[in-house]
């Protein structure tokens, strides 16, 4: 089911940490994958200067923390920065969809709105793969960190799963849905379970936090809003089992 004609994912044994503004300033110009960035609170100077214009430039989230913090992290001269390259490559949505098409695939896409456990997160991505999900969506801001936790938990997934980082989802959830694809929120917020859509069409499947859930706006816009059925007094269940019920109906269906 999955089509894996995408740029590869260089696997590395951890998150590689630099410090220096200017070496960050060449990290971030070579293309790195920044996944977090800690900038000294009251930094000044004509480099970090430059380093601020390539952030608004290649819009990279960043820490303002006190010296203290950076000192734990490194005892090194970091002038005031400190970032973790990721240990995979970002990719856009709008560059995948087209190719599955192209392949003669059935779009199966996953996003995540908040979810910010890592162990969680790597565990959906390793649902994903198995299920034969192309491609997996997180936001810039509230998403967990891709560390070596999450490639750990993921059993090595987050190297073969495109992973694409975008500011805004409902600006992706809008392309998708001018893609072709049908989207299916998995809230509590229905009556409908999750067997009613058909998921042989081109789907996103949208799975939100286990405390908010998906946001409003997501809602909103989606086509399906689906549930699981409970039958225990519980009443809950964690967001990487979710996924998993709802990518292998998913599954079930288009086999």
């Amino acid at each position: 089911m999955q089509d894996r004609n995408y740029k590869r994912h260089e696997p590395r044994e951890s998150n590689q940490m630099i410090f220096g503004i200017r070496a960050v300033i060449e990290a971030i110009k070579a293309g790195r994958d920044i996944e977090s960035l800690f900038i000294q609170r009251g930094l000044t100077g004509g480099l970090y200067t430059e380093l601020k214009t390539l952030l608004r430039e290649y819009d990279i989230p960043s820490h303002q923390v006190p010296v203290e913090k950076l000192n734990r992290i490194t005892a090194k001269n970091h002038q005031g920065v400190v970032a973790f390259i990721s240990p995979i490559t970002y990719q856009k949505i709008e560059d995948i969809i087209p190719v599955i098409y192209e392949n003669g695939k059935t779009p199966l896409v996953l996003l995540l709105d908040n979810i910010t456990d890592v162990r969680n997160f790597g565990a959906i991505v390793r649902t994903a793969e198995c299920a034969g999900v192309h491609a997996i969506v997180i936001p810039k801001k509230g998403a967990a960190q891709i560390n070596p936790d999450a490639v750990k938990t993921s059993a090595g997934a987050l190297y073969k799963v495109p992973v694409c980082r975008h500011d805004n989802l409902l600006a992706v959830l809008r392309f998708l849905k001018d893609s072709g694809l049908q989207i299916v929120s998995c809230t509590e917020k229905t009556d409908d379970l999750i067997y009613k859509p058909d998921y042989t069409a081109p789907t996103a499947v949208i799975m939100g936090a286990e405390d908010e859930g998906i946001s409003f706006d997501l809602i909103r816009n989606s086509d399906y809003l689906t549930k699981i059925p409970m039958a225990g007094e519980i009443e809950s269940l964690n967001v990487s089992v979710s996924a998993g019920i709802i990518l292998y109906e998913a599954v079930r269906q288009r086999m």
